[in-house]
């Protein structure tokens, strides 16, 4: 993460970030250089042992690109993905790490006042939480209707949402206008407070780090 400039008081802005993450998330790099080595490692690791389906291992090879096109041409900076295991099955999840930074000649919002205007929105559930890093902007979303399936041979609606639960967290990094979003997804709405346990606790782990390394 890089930034310019200096804060008010003369102090640096911090150099980077370091957040604590579950075993069996990967980093998927998602620049242009570096995406299709990235994504080709991780489906390698997937599909280790397994040489008989070939289709599935193009299909999600396909995909992952695709999610790590598109979380770069959003502005994002760093996307991790979840592997975790939960017996036979893989705990499906994301976490998608952008810099928001200032319009040229503009301001972002106070943190209190970006909260405000999204709860007067309606976007979700908006609250102001104290991390260790910051105070953050929270927004719980929640969409589609998993409990009403479409009967069986119906054709899907595509511009039907998928259900998934959002979780964002946005935090003023120190000495600079911009903020870190941290935007966290999952579609297992049947667990979703156990998944969201998992995130806030993600996102409480962040910390600025300086130049040397060291915490701030």
């Amino acid at each position: 993460m890089t930034s310019n400039g200096t804060g008010a008081s003369g102090a640096a802005p911090p150099a980077d970030y370091r957040l604590l993450l579950p075993d069996g998330w990967f980093r998927v790099r998602i620049d242009p250089d570096g995406r299709e080595q990235s994504v080709d490692a991780l489906v390698d690791r997937q599909f280790e042992g397994v040489d008989n389906a070939p289709h599935i291992k193009r299909q999600l090879r396909e995909r992952l690109l695709a999610q790590a096109v598109a979380a770069y041409q959003d502005g994002g900076i760093e996307l991790y993905l979840s592997l975790q295991q939960a017996g036979p099955m893989t705990i499906p999840a994301s976490l998608l790490i952008t810099l928001v930074t200032p319009p040229p000649g503009g301001s972002l919002p106070a943190t209190a006042d970006l909260a405000t205007r999204l709860a007067a929105d309606g976007d979700g559930d908006v609250s102001l939480v104290e991390l260790p890093a910051a105070t953050a902007v929270r927004v719980r979303r929640e969409t589609g209707q998993p409990d009403r399936p479409a009967p069986a041979g119906a054709p899907g609606d595509p511009d039907e949402v998928l259900p998934s639960i959002t979780l964002d967290y946005q935090l003023p990094v120190p000495a600079t206008e911009a903020y870190l979003l941290l935007t966290f997804s999952t579609p297992l709405i049947q667990i979703g407070d156990a998944m969201v346990e998992l995130f806030d606790a993600v996102a409480g782990s962040l910390t600025w780090m300086d130049g040397d390394g060291a915490h701030e």
